[in-house]
């Protein structure tokens, strides 16, 4: 050919714009074999012309580029090259095939209700190609389409294409760049045209789920008309498709299996598929309830735990307690999971069901996503179930609740394949659910289903859905029900007949009617791992022992601070540890980061997990940790932590992810499953955990009430007024203050390295399990004052009080002041430089549970004082006053009088200049060290 002739040809030819993808394709198939693929196309490769330094595989990314460029470049032609027109309906072939690959799934039958109006699609026609009929009959190379078959007529071709991406399920993959991935489900979707095989056995059982699915709701609907239930009806094939990935994922070696939904289709999920039994579920609509469980919480947000048997053993099942905050289960789900891996390996599953519109509405969803594949978070891959009932939660539309075709397109983010499936078709939804599981365990990344359904009632069975949904609603009431749809089609088929198909029925109802077990597969939990026994009905005041060996502390100390001669720090990291080798030896005081480090090595050398995670955690916000060492010569990492001893505990430190709500409800579910662990997050400011409030609402301080859930979770909140303005000042400690009730959560202020020390190995060393709200400083971290010595590390204990440190005469002592955290440096400071000897300066550390006993003992000295003062920093109507000056009054002296020292209310958290803080900061506690006199 000649040059003029085949830059016209390249410049005209299907070899450019959108069809260069299937020309990639059949390129990349002549790199692999170049046998496979038409002898003419063959040529056409074989007699491209190497151009300089290019290799003469080139890889499939740049072969538009390298087609541009020999488009572009005259002298690469020679005469022997022939013409490629005569291989162009091959071409069209692979672009058919291609076409399908890519949008298939918007000619998919996936609506029961056959009321989505998708855009006809040209791509998929095949006059679109310019392959028209005479070509159906000829044979053509399909290429890498996984058939089992390396030519195929064309009619055949389309008709296997048409029935693999245009049946019940609609498959999206193609965005993913991983050729691999992409070949897999090509693989597993393609050899099959689509459809998993089915002997009557499995359709019984497909049958049987779906049956339960049914009757359970037809009888609750009965037995308590106009209870609130959230009904699963028109979504019945989620049983379908959670029994058979609970089969399936016994099958593959999962031991555990943990689920996190949302209320719609609930107590159908508790019942049909975790076996709790119908008796008990009944007792719940009745009002009846068990006393030990605390305040507890509506059925619908009830978690639940069984054993289900598989044909490859039992696999033990979770179902998360949820609130009705809908996504935020699914990072609590994850953070379980974690911890259960970390336990027994890469054995723990975690499914999260989603509904249409939350999945596209709620953040916290892109938030799990982004997390998914981080060495922090990950847990192998989730398998996501999307229940899509084509009205989102009350009466939206689709046009109102979303901007993107599918409510899926957000699992597009991490490149996760996308299967949807016709709610109606069980047996796709089987295969669906068995193909998602492969490949989640095959290459340990999210992948999502999405169940295209109906909710034949409304929001709860006392709504309306007909007032907004008219339309909708005539096509669902005329709609069979999901089991009506496959039982028609198996007596059809002969593989049942009427009669059976009838007693499937009425034996199931006879099983409520008796109470029982609906579940085949359900069996008794066997042991756990984890004995939670060991922390149940404990007071905060068991006893604990936090002391240790001073010469065995020293020696954790030099470990500490200890790292390799060759790792070669910063020049300020590097002074940090020359410190930290003078306070392990004793030669300098510890300071907070020294003490908070030796806290933890203590931990892990009594076989403790410490898992710590939060923007910046590893060095820490401030610059004090420095868990891990940077090499300034490779990048490289040491922690010394890891090098305790040789049968230290797990130590999992992170930087997080950019994400208070999601971090936080993760680091809950790891602690609610891993009691063993000592689990800490640390916010980069404590206002940032403003964006997390709905865990700290609805898990933290709730969670063993409602639910009997028991979590140790550490939160460390820099809080401290600086002068950094309003956005950094403030942890908002009112506002857990006021969370605060029954002995629910602790909340603490430390002030001292040594408090901190021992705050920590209390947390983990005593019994109790219960989260730990911590006020951590921000300039204690360096203040020449917050100093602690070796021996009160390794002889004393955390302090809920702790009293004057001075040389004060107590009889000569006029007014008590009292207060928490970085003001008492202050108030020491300015007390000190004035020799004021007539105030006193006490240190309340725990603020809840409130240390009556402990503050008492503080104050006995003072019983004569008529005057006493809490002197805060934050305004009046923040910080700890409003919440506890009902504790502070119940603990001076019946006789004595307490005021208030502080900034006025205000609706802002802090002052934005400098100067106004500091001229605030000195009045608050010049106010609080005036001795106030009777009025």
């Amino acid at each position: 050919m000649q040059n003029s002739m085949m830059k016209d040809w390249l410049d005209s030819s299907h070899l450019y714009g959108a069809n260069i993808a299937y020309v990639e394709d059949l390129y990349e198939i002549y790199l692999e074999d170049p046998e496979s693929i038409p002898e003419d196309w063959a040529e056409v490769f074989n007699e491209l012309p190497r151009l300089k330094n290019v290799p003469q595989e080139i890889p499939l990314s740049p072969l538009k580029e390298y087609f541009k460029h020999l488009a572009k470049d005259s002298s690469r032609f020679n005469s022997a090259a022939r013409d490629p027109l005569t291989g162009s309906k091959q071409v069209k072939v692979l672009q058919l095939i291609n076409a399908f690959r890519f949008r298939g799934h918007q000619h998919a039958n996936l609506d029961p209700l056959e009321l989505w109006k998708q855009p006809r699609v040209p791509d998929l026609d095949p006059a679109f190609h310019s392959l028209d009929e005479a070509d159906f009959s000829q044979s053509f190379n399909v290429g890498s389409y996984a058939i089992g078959k390396e030519t195929m007529q064309l009619d055949e071709l389309y008709r296997s294409l048409q029935k693999t991406y245009c049946g019940s399920i609609g498959a999206e993959y193609m965005h993913i760049t991983d050729t691999e991935e992409k070949r897999w489900i090509q693989a597993h979707l393609e050899s099959v045209e689509g459809c998993g095989t089915y002997t009557q056995d499995d359709k019984t059982r497909l049958l049987k789920s779906l049956t339960a699915a049914e009757g359970l709701e037809k009888y609750l609907g009965a037995k308590f008309p106009g209870a609130k239930r959230f009904s699963l009806e028109g979504g019945d094939s989620l049983i379908v498709l959670l029994k058979e990935m609970v089969r399936a994922s016994g099958l593959g070696g999962i031991k555990e299996v943990v689920i996190g939904m949302a209320h719609r289709g609930r107590l159908n999920v508790l019942v049909n598929v975790l076996g709790k039994t119908s008796a008990e579920l009944f007792d719940e609509f009745a009002g009846r309830h068990d006393d030990t469980w605390g305040t507890g919480d509506v059925k619908y947000h009830q978690g639940f735990s069984s054993d289900f048997a598989t044909p490859a053993g039992n696999v033990h099942l979770s179902l998360a307690f949820n609130p009705s905050h809908l996504e935020i289960v699914n990072p609590v789900v994850m953070g379980s999971v974690r911890a259960r891996q970390d336990r027994r390996g890469e054995q723990c599953l975690p499914i999260t069901i989603h509904g249409d519109a939350a999945i596209a509405g709620q953040g916290v969803v892109q938030e799990t996503f982004n997390m998914s594949q981080t060495r922090g978070y990950s847990v192998g891959g989730t398998v996501r179930v999307v229940i899509n009932n084509q009205i989102g939660f009350t009466t939206s539309n689709p046009r109102d609740s979303r901007s993107t075709q599918y409510c899926t397109d957000i699992a597009k983010m991490v490149q996760a394949p996308i299967f949807h499936v016709n709610g109606d078709d069980p047996q796709a939804v089987a295969f669906v659910g068995q193909l998602a599981l492969d490949f989640r365990n095959t290459f340990k990344r999210d992948v999502v289903i999405e169940l295209i359904c109906y909710r034949r009632h409304g929001h709860n069975e006392a709504d309306e859905p007909n007032a907004t949904q008219p339309l909708m609603y005539q096509k669902i009431k005329k709609h069979p029900t999901p089991r009506k749809v496959y039982a028609d089609q198996l007596i059809g088929e002969g593989s049942l007949t009427d009669s059976q198909v009838t007693a499937l029925v009425n034996g199931y109802r006879d099983q409520l009617d008796r109470g029982e077990c609906v579940v085949e597969e359900w069996r008794p939990m066997t042991g756990h791992s984890v004995n939670w026994k060991l922390y149940l009905n404990h007071s905060w005041n068991i006893e604990y022992d936090t002391r240790m060996d001073l010469e065995h502390l020293k020696e954790l100390a030099a470990k500490v601070a200890h790292y390799p001669s060759n790792h070669t720090l910063h020049p300020r990291v590097r002074k940090v540890y020359e410190d930290r080798e003078l306070m392990a030896r004793g030669e300098k005081p510890a300071d907070w980061g020294f003490a908070e480090n030796l806290a933890y090595a203590t931990l892990l050398d009594m076989g403790a997990g410490i898992r710590l995670t939060g923007q910046d955690s590893g060095r820490g916000t401030f610059f004090h940790r420095h868990a891990v060492l940077h090499s300034q010569d490779d990048g490289s990492v040491y922690m010394p932590l890891k090098h305790i001893s040789d049968k230290q505990g797990m130590l999992s430190l992170y930087d997080s992810v950019l994400s208070e709500e999601a971090v936080l409800a993760y680091e809950y579910g790891y602690s609610t499953a891993q009691p063993e662990f000592l689990v800490l997050w640390e916010a980069q400011f404590g206002d940032f955990a403003n964006g997390a409030q709905v865990v700290i609402d609805q898990f933290l301080s709730s969670g063993e009430q409602k639910w009997g859930r028991m979590c140790g979770l550490v939160m460390l909140l820099p809080h401290g007024y600086e002068g950094q303005g309003p956005e950094h000042s403030s942890a908002r400690l009112e506002r857990y203050l006021q969370l605060c009730a029954e002995e629910n959560m602790q909340v603490c202020v430390p002030s001292t390295p040594a408090q901190v020390y021992h705050m920590l190995r209390r947390q983990h060393i005593r019994k109790v399990r219960r989260p730990l709200i911590v006020m951590s400083p921000k300039s204690l971290l360096r203040h020449p004052l917050a100093v602690s010595s070796l021996e009160e590390l390794a002889h004393g204990r955390f302090h809920n009080v702790l009293g004057e440190i001075d040389d004060i005469n107590p009889n000569e002592v006029e007014q008590v002041v009292m207060c928490s955290g970085k003001v008492y440096y202050d108030l020491l400071d300015t007390r000190r430089k004035a020799q004021q000897k007539n105030v006193a300066i006490i240190r309340i550390e725990q603020l809840y549970p409130f240390p009556y006993e402990e503050i008492r003992e503080v104050l006995e000295p003072f019983q004569h004082v008529k005057h006493f003062v809490w002197c805060q920093e934050e305004p009046l109507n923040q910080g700890a006053w409003y919440s506890s000056q009902h504790h502070f009054l119940a603990a001076i002296p019946k006789e004595a009088s307490l005021s208030y020292a502080g900034r006025q209310a205000s609706a802002s958290p802090a002052v934005g200049y400098m100067s106004l803080h500091l001229e605030q900061q000195r009045e608050l506690v010049n106010d609080a060290l005036t001795i106030k006199t009777n009025e």
